[in-house]
């Protein structure tokens, strides 16, 4: 059955992705976006492949990126309200791309997202310290990230006031976006991306033991410190380059690894393949939205998940379908 649940959820995700690929403020026939898909000469070539898809191709990586960050930050801290927004990580990856283009003129992908995860890297590490380290409470860890979240967002405010001719586009790239995505864009934040993954799906059984407790954990072979080191290295590889090529996006990793543990239960073996395909069905599915809702402009997709995903959120609460990891 979670086979077959996968399985239906990546054509969701194929389903998803064609719909972002046609769907635009210039509205194309299916026919001319497949033309423009696969002919140089068509007239639609450009807006396919420079504009619709790098940005569905982003939406996938990042959506795929939050979705399994939220997980192994929910599982690692036992906190039910692990995110990376409200956690203070994107902001901490915000606050150095900030301080970057005010200090240093940086603007393309490529030099944010060394400052993105930089900042995105020291604040996990402060969340986790603040909140007691290998004796943090879901309380405590919750009560440290807001703190954190609010100075930061305060900070990346008061550098924008400062400098408003310099950083108008970083004024739009602080609501959360796709609609910059360009090919170099996606070049640059796949490889940080794709090693996220890759270790956090290798941590997975790992930490599914560290679950039970440390001793349980080292007797069935793991090493606490070592797998605790490989999550926080995840999550600041896939949280700094998501925020560094989207801006800061929230709700994604909160709410997917719930909705999903509905399916999977809480282990991770499943739930982190189940993440990776589903939370880019959500981010894509909302950018769409976006786009539709206010043609021939359109809502930024950081503001369709945050209005979406908070009614949401409240609904899962309310069913009791928000449980500890």
């Amino acid at each position: 059955m979670r086979a077959a649940g996968l399985a239906a959820s990546v054509l969701l995700l194929a389903a998803v992705a064609v719909l972002s690929i046609a769907v635009g403020a210039k509205q194309l026939p299916l026919t001319d976006v497949w033309q423009g898909l696969l002919d140089r000469d068509a007239a639609e070539y450009a807006v396919v492949h420079r504009m619709r898809l790098p940005r569905t191709l982003l939406g996938l990586l990042a959506g795929a990126a939050l979705g399994v960050a939220g997980a192994v930050m929910q599982a690692l801290t036992r906190n039910p309200l692990a995110d990376p927004g409200l956690l203070g990580i994107n902001a901490g990856a915000a606050a150095a791309v900030a301080t970057g283009a005010l200090l240093f003129g940086i603007g393309g992908v490529g030099g944010q997202v060394w400052f993105a995860l930089l900042g995105a890297a020291a604040v996990t590490a402060a969340v986790y310290a603040v909140g007691g380290g290998r004796g943090a409470t879901p309380a405590r860890l919750a009560l440290a990230g807001a703190a954190l979240n609010a100075t930061l967002y305060s900070y990346v405010s008061a550098v924008m006031l400062m400098d408003t001719a310099s950083l108008e586009r970083l004024r739009f790239w602080t609501v959360g976006s796709l609609a910059s995505a360009e090919p170099s864009t996606v070049r640059t934040v796949a490889p940080f991306m794709a090693a996220g993954l890759l270790v956090a799906l290798a941590v997975a059984r790992p930490l599914n033991a560290l679950a039970l407790g440390d001793d349980a954990a080292r007797a069935l072979g793991a090493r606490p410190a070592l797998v605790r080191g490989a999550v926080i290295l995840a999550i600041t590889l896939l949280c700094g380059a998501a925020t560094a090529a989207c801006g800061p996006i929230v709700f994604v990793g909160l709410l997917v690894p719930h909705l999903v543990r509905a399916l999977t239960g809480p282990d991770l073996r499943w739930l982190l393949p189940y993440c990776a395909v589903l939370a880019p069905v959500l981010l894509l599915g909302a950018d769409v939205l976006g786009r539709v809702l206010s043609r021939p402009g359109e809502l930024q997709v950081g503001l369709v998940t945050a209005v979406a995903g908070g009614p949401l959120f409240l609904w899962l609460v309310h069913r009791g379908r928000v449980a500890h990891p």
